[in-house]
């Protein structure tokens, strides 16, 4: 994202472009008139694609559980060398105990991408392993930490506990205005027009890219 320099029109802003447009049309009613998006995600009767793309997934999850495997040595010989051998067996045994104890603190991990599909009620990612579906009616917290990134918390049906995810892709501002105005529509990054970059507009019309006022939509709706 946002390979071209930063004084010209960039990728980043022809997604944010094509969001606002999304946006525009789900807010006013009219998504249905938009032209239909191919994908290969399996969605619920009444979902319509508005978008797909790149995605990464990454979760919030400790990798070890303070393990380890201690070793010893026996040493035999002059009292130097064996002196020596066991406190370079000590210094392995403690760096090995501290990786482990680092291990259970818990830190974002790639779980993998794939092709990410976007309805006005789900992001699919497709995934061999790890696929995911968020229906965002079945979130607890939605943001946008980062410029590129959507963050969500929620409990999952399955019974693996409360989960943390984050979503690296392009569209993670649409991701989140249309999770925003399908169960959390007070959110103050939705009213506060935050999950835009500040002086979009602006911007779009300066480019000869006139957009779609989606934030005043949104507030009006």
């Amino acid at each position: 994202m946002g390979s071209q320099p930063a004084d010209g029109w960039t990728q980043t802003d022809e997604f944010l472009w094509y969001t606002c447009d999304i946006v525009a049309d789900v807010v006013t009613g009219q998504a249905d008139r938009r032209p239909l998006v191919a994908s290969t995600a399996r969605i619920a009767p009444g979902e319509r694609v508005l978008a797909t793309g790149v995605g990464e997934q990454f979760r919030l999850r400790a990798v070890g559980n303070g393990t380890y495997r201690s070793t010893g040595v026996a040493a035999i010989g002059r009292p130097g060398f064996v002196v020596g051998a066991l406190a370079v067996n000590a210094l392995g045994n403690a760096a090995r105990r501290k990786r482990a104890q680092q291990d259970t603190v818990p830190r974002w991990v790639n779980d993998g991408g794939g092709e990410l599909t976007i309805t006005h009620l789900t992001a699919y990612l497709a995934h061999p392993r790890n696929p995911l579906s968020l229906g965002f009616t079945g979130l607890d917290q939605i943001d946008l930490p980062e410029p590129g990134v959507f963050e969500a918390r929620y409990h999952d049906m399955y019974g693996k506990g409360y989960m943390c995810v984050r979503l690296a892709t392009p569209w993670a501002s649409l991701v989140f205005a249309l999770a925003a105005l399908a169960a959390f529509p007070s959110h103050p990054r939705l009213l506060g027009g935050t999950w835009l970059p500040p002086g979009f507009e602006e911007r779009c019309a300066h480019f000869g890219r006139p957009v779609r006022p989606a934030q005043r939509l949104v507030l009006e709706r």
